[in-house]
């Protein structure tokens, strides 16, 4: 089992998509690479946290791999967008990639590369070690599955 931290906008949405996603175990919503220890919701909405919206995805790669991964978040955010995906905008909706192994720098590099070629405009996706993650409320947690008619960014209709 692997793992590797996505932020995307909204982390409702971004959690809903990789559960669906034959290969994935396990997701959890939270709070990444930001100053504040342990922040709640409120204070990470503040914008003072440093905190993005993120999922934490525990993958099997005998069944999907980084790449493929990869792969489909690049289809679910604007790469170019900066604090914003969607109808959310502020600096906690940023998008960005947080491994856990420096192994994996070089495949989320090419990835983020191969995505720009698509793109005029730079790519605004952050790549970077996890330096920090903090589980969100419970609440969050599935926060689709529990409230199917709840917000969400990303077309989910034809998964």
């Amino acid at each position: 089992m692997k793992s590797i931290v996505l932020a995307g906008g909204c982390f409702w949405g971004m959690e809903e998509y990789y559960s669906r996603v034959p290969g994935i175990l396990s997701t959890k919503v939270g709070y990444a690479n930001g100053m504040k220890e342990n922040p709640s919701y409120e204070e990470v909405c503040t914008g003072k946290t440093g905190h993005a919206e993120a999922v934490l995805l525990e993958y099997d790669e005998k069944i999907i791999d980084l790449e493929e991964i990869l792969r489909r978040f690049w289809t679910i955010i604007n790469p170019t967008s900066y604090n914003r995906q969607g109808n959310d905008i502020a600096s906690q909706y940023r998008s960005g990639i947080y491994y856990f192994n420096e192994d994996e720098l070089e495949t989320i590099q090419q990835s983020r590369d191969e995505i720009a070629k698509k793109y005029t405009k730079p790519i605004a996706t952050e790549v970077g070690p996890l330096n920090s993650f903090y589980d969100a409320e419970e609440y969050h947690q599935k926060y689709l599955k529990k409230n199917p008619g709840g917000y969400c960014h990303i077309d989910l209709s034809n998964m």
